[in-house]
Formats: structure tokens, C-alpha cells, sequence
């Protein structure tokens, strides 16, 4: 596979005119592919900084075999790459001078990109603790009996309660961001939808949000229950509830990310229809400071 073969643009559209049909030809593997192009679509390249993200294609006669975006700052994510694959994209990229800080995709892919970068940079890879896998939704089956209480679709009046649970999910799951009233519309989480779980007196106690559909797919993401909540059953009704109007909004799939360390949730997803579709890994890179001459 020759490194040429990669295709780069910071036109979005023109990214998603080269790869869309083959993004959405597997929805499931290429989720964050498809995810962030519209996000990035959605908001401008001025959404994202001073560096505008980067888009690439790899092409052979005609056709599309794989993909990347790189976003600030220097955040790469990759569609499933064999080894040769990834190898001949890390060639292209240190050839033209592109840094790094991490790469996220499937963890053979992750792996095999990590590795490529080394040896073509010297950049020395760190796999993250934190471990996450990619589920489908099969057939869904809430979960028997509910807790008392029902689902609530969330509208602009609810919208500072939002924020503050989204928030306190994003230091939960120690994501490196503010989440408050001037912040949020930068975040990952205002373009979504979300749900609560509501007690019979109407006080919510849990929360579950999803995705726009994009190429007939709805990613749930995320869902929360405030730690002295849990235990109750709560976060099983929503991600039942908000699972639900996922296809009721017409997706053909529904996915979500669980992180591999909290044993409960992942059971919790599978009780509910939930099947694996693949690991993901992200891998930090550090570079040797440059000696002093």
C-alpha cells in the first residue's frame, strides 16, 4: 500500500463525497468517523481552533478502503487499517510533518498505528487504562420489572439540569472539559438528545442522552446516575428508554461505548440487547525533547 495513496482535505464535504457510501456501508466500525465529520460540518472548521481538522481517504482505482480525521489538538482517529495500511498512513503523515498526541480506533488498528509511528517517528506509545468496547444493539429487552417511575424525552426547560449532570458524568469519566452554561455549546454533548429517568413525583435520577442519526445509526452517549442513586435500577430503565426512541426515530442501529472497567454496565448493556462489536484502545505518544546542540 503506497502512501500516496491517502487522499488529505480540510473540506469536510469533500471528504464526505469521497467516503460517505463507504462509511455508512458498515455504520458500526466507522461511528466516530461518521460522528465527528458531522460535528465538523455542523459547527465549521472554526469550531475547533486556530488548527482546522484534517480528513483523509485512502483510494486504489476508484475506491475507498479505509479513513482518518485528525482534529486539535493533533487527535487522530482511524477506520479499521490492516497493518500495512496503517504503516503506509503513519509514512504520510511524518513526511508531511504532522504531530501527534494520540490515536483512537479498534484496538488491532490503534495497536498497529501506535507501532508504525514509532518506528517512522521514535514517538513512544502509551496504551491508556482506560479500555472501552463498542456494543450494537440486537434486540432490545428492557429490563424486568422497571423501577417505579417512567421515561422523559428533555426539552429546553430542562436544559440547566443537563448541563450539570453532563457535566458531572465529564469528571466521572475524566474527561478534560468545562461543562457549564458558556461552555456547553463548544462541547461534545450539546448535539444531543437526551432522556431522564424520573421517579413517580417527577424528580429525575438518571440520565441517558444519544446521538443525531447519521447513516441510518443513533450512538447513545452518554448515561449517568448520581452515585448515592445507583444500585436501583435506574440507569438500566433509561438506556432502555432512550435505546427505544433511537428506533423509534427510525435508526436501523444503535450502538454505545462502555468502558471494560466497570463490569456492571457492560452486564447491564448485554441484560438489554447489547452485543460486542469490537474493543477500542487509545494510545498517548511522547516524544524525546530535542538535544541541546
Amino acid at each position: 500500500m503506497r502512501p500516496g495513496d491517502w487522499y488529505l482535505t480540510e473540506d469536510v464535504d469533500d471528504f464526505s463525497a469521497r467516503a460517505g457510501d463507504f462509511l455508512r456501508s458498515r455504520p458500526g466500525p466507522h461511528v466516530m468517523q461518521l460522528t465527528w465529520a458531522e460535528r465538523v460540518r455542523t459547527r465549521g472548521a472554526h469550531g475547533f481552533g486556530t488548527e482546522a481538522p484534517v480528513f483523509g481517504v485512502l483510494e486504489r482505482a476508484g475506491e475507498v478502503h479505509a479513513t482518518f480525521y485528525r482534529l486539535p489538538p493533533r487527535a487522530l482517529g482511524l477506520s479499521p487499517l490492516s497493518p500495512e495500511q496503517a504503516d503506509s498512513l503513519a509514512v504520510r503523515l511524518a513526511a508531511l510533518g504532522h504531530s501527534l498526541s494520540r490515536v483512537s480506533a479498534d484496538h488491532s488498528t490503534a495497536t498497529a498505528f501506535a507501532e508504525a509511528w514509532q518506528r517512522h517517528t521514535g514517538a513512544a506509545p502509551r496504551l491508556r487504562d482506560t479500555r472501552l468496547r463498542l456494543y450494537r444493539l440486537g434486540t432490545l429487552t428492557p429490563p424486568e420489572p422497571l423501577p417505579a417511575g417512567r421515561g422523559r424525552l428533555l426539552g429546553e426547560q430542562d436544559l440547566e439540569q443537563v448541563i450539570f449532570w453532563c457535566g458531572e458524568f465529564a469528571k466521572a469519566v475524566g474527561e478534560a472539559v468545562s461543562v457549564d452554561a458558556g461552555s456547553w455549546a463548544s462541547t461534545r454533548f450539546a448535539d444531543k438528545r437526551y432522556m431522564f429517568w424520573e421517579t413517580p413525583d417527577g424528580t429525575p435520577v438518571s440520565i441517558a442522552g444519544m446521538n443525531p442519526m447519521i447513516g441510518g445509526q443513533i450512538q447513545v452517549d452518554i448515561v449517568y446516575t448520581p452515585a448515592h442513586l445507583r444500585g436501583r435500577g435506574y440507569a438500566g430503565a433509561v438506556t432502555a428508554e432512550v435505546s427505544r426512541a433511537a428506533l423509534d426515530a427510525g435508526a436501523r442501529d444503535v450502538v454505545l461505548f462502555a468502558d471494560l472497567s466497570n463490569p456492571t454496565s457492560n452486564a447491564l448493556y448485554q441484560r438489554l440487547g447489547y452485543r460486542t462489536l469490537t474493543d477500542w484502545a487509545v494510545y498517548d505518544f511522547s516524544y524525546a525533547a530535542p538535544e541541546a546542540g
